[in-house]
């Protein structure tokens, strides 16, 4: 399949999935459960409104039960996340306590593969902590295709970031790191994800039995790896992007957005290098050179620390063992 058709065939509105009641009765007959998963780290301030929001619309209301539990994943906060989550009424759960056996990696990926194990639906949707304009739009977009089109298997939103510049906020300017870095890598060597609009959102779902089969890294590199896997295993047409029309949350510092674009690199490269896209003849690089300035008001002051960033890679959870005894999954995974 062509990008270019692709981009227009599989390119979604929100709204075109707006009639929850629909989708409720669509669900019961194709007898499926939806799990909204929520990864945290130190969340307090937004994850309240967040869960509140899609709790009392797709949760308690008669008829509008598009979701069937919301869980929250923690990477370990040290404010008050877990008495938030607790007290808006839904399961909260530190990613260390899970899958104990095969050890802790603190990020975000971690806390989403992980997530598939506790979880109990056939369809999984992932959403942001930090999203102060939410609403059930990020959640029926995400799920509409999956219920309505058999061929879709993962969805991707996208959206509008606006970005805050001292005290302006600009209406365009957010998703720096994708603009720079991912979206000229996607051109150059995987060029059928280049039509991705935000390759790097962090609201996207899929089916268990397609998620359960990819593997996962622990960090931000997540989103990158998880959309070359699912192209590389099912194809670009089981694939689709949706409209949300805007999403407002916090813009990261610079240096932090680095931070997490080093990150990616380095799963990109390992999996570009894996592909024959990109030969890496030297080991992958965990040691990021970072130049730090401090102004003391007459001069800057500049300096090079070392900071070591290791994205590590979770294999597809369907081969673990705890998880094919509790969901009684053929160990023939691969012929799936």
């Amino acid at each position: 399949m062509l990008v270019s058709d692709w981009f227009e065939k599989n390119r979604y509105k929100s709204e075109s999935f707006s009639d929850i009641k629909k989708l409720v009765k669509l669900k019961k007959e194709q007898k499926k459960t939806i799990s909204c998963i929520i990864p945290t780290l130190n969340e307090a301030d937004n994850v309240g409104k967040v869960i509140r929001e899609l709790k009392s619309k797709l949760m308690d209301r008669k008829n509008r039960q598009l979701l069937d539990e919301i869980i929250v994943v923690d990477s370990g906060s040290n404010d008050d996340t877990k008495k938030v989550v607790q007290d808006a009424g839904v399961t909260f759960y530190y990613s260390g306590d899970i899958l104990k056996r095969h050890g802790f990696k603190k990020g975000k990926g971690e806390n989403l593969w992980k997530s598939l194990y506790v979880a109990k639906g056939d369809i999984i949707v992932w959403v942001d902590a930090d999203i102060k304009n939410m609403s059930p739009k990020f959640i029926y977009g995400m799920i509409g295709p999956l219920l309505t089109n058999k061929k879709i298997r993962f969805t991707k939103a996208f959206y509008q970031r606006p970005i805050k510049i001292g005290k302006d906020i600009r209406p365009l300017g957010g998703g720096r790191v994708t603009e720079l870095l991912i979206r000229p890598l996607f051109n150059m060597y995987f060029p059928k994800l280049a039509g991705f609009i935000q390759p790097l959102s962090g609201e996207y779902a899929g089916h268990r039995n397609t998620l359960e089969k990819i593997p996962f890294f622990t960090g931000y590199g997540v989103e990158t790896a998880m959309l070359i896997d699912i192209e590389k295993k099912f194809g670009l047409d089981a694939m689709a992007q949706v409209n949300l029309k805007k999403r407002i949350h916090r813009n990261q510092t610079l240096q932090s957005l680095s931070n997490m674009s080093f990150g990616i690199l380095q799963v990109f490269a390992r999996r570009a290098n894996t592909l024959g896209k990109l030969i890496q003849v030297q080991k992958i690089k965990k040691i990021y050179n970072v130049i730090e300035s401090k102004s003391n008001g007459r001069k800057i002051n500049y300096s090079l620390k070392k900071k070591t960033i290791t994205e590590i890679q979770r294999p597809p959870i369907i081969t673990i063992n705890e998880y094919r005894k509790k969901f009684k999954k053929n160990p023939a995974w691969l012929e799936a």
